[in-house]
């Protein structure tokens, strides 16, 4: 009866013990932030209710995810490209990005839609696998980028410019596709060019 009581209290302690090292070990790996990207959705959509108006939202958060990679490329590029072209594109998305990035923080702060504030998980790979390389290899992979993710945020600004329900979203979209057009125009030379090297 005795030893059966040890028995029992051995393995009662036992699971303690691995319960207390599991806990510990969680909270540890616990240590990696949720994306900002994430942390903004969650927000708009305990905010807002109705479909059309987190459609918006969305539109808001994307296109801040799209200005905040930008900025931190073009910084990338107007220091480690090769070509003078490259380097001179990386200053002009940094630029046109930030002033973009503080227009929309007034319209999503005007609207009350939250927006990631520093750069998103997905951001963060693109920078680091660019990061990487040097010479005319980044400088391909920095054109490359920026022809691929401006033909998907012009996608996303055109249907938010018909489609988006706020009015001011939707006159934002639309007077920011110009310049993003010109940054595709810009970006593909600089692929073209980057092709005769």
């Amino acid at each position: 009866m005795k030893k059966r009581k040890n028995l029992s209290k051995v393995i009662i302690d036992g699971m303690l013990i691995a319960g207390i090292i599991v806990g510990i070990y969680s909270c540890g790996n616990s240590s990696k932030p949720e994306d900002t990207k994430d942390i903004a959705e969650e927000h708009n959509e305990a905010k807002f209710d109705d479909k059309k108006t987190e459609n918006d939202a969305q539109f808001l958060v994307n296109a801040a995810e799209i200005s905040l990679m930008e900025i931190q490329l073009g910084q990338l590029a107007s220091t480690n490209g090769m070509m003078d072209e490259v380097k001179a594109m990386g200053k002009m998305m940094e630029n046109d990005h930030t002033k973009s990035l503080n227009e929309l923080k007034s319209l999503a702060a005007k609207k009350s839609i939250t927006i990631p504030a520093t750069l998103t998980d997905d951001g963060q790979s693109s920078y680091k696998k660019i990061s990487d390389k040097s010479g005319k290899d980044f400088d391909k992979e920095y054109c490359d980028m920026m022809v691929n993710g401006h033909k998907d945020a012009i996608g996303k600004f055109e249907k938010a410019s018909t489609d988006a329900t706020d009015p001011d979203i939707r006159q934002w979209a639309s007077s920011t596709l110009p310049a993003l057009r010109a940054h595709l125009d810009h970006a593909i030379k600089c692929q073209d060019d980057c092709k005769k090297m």
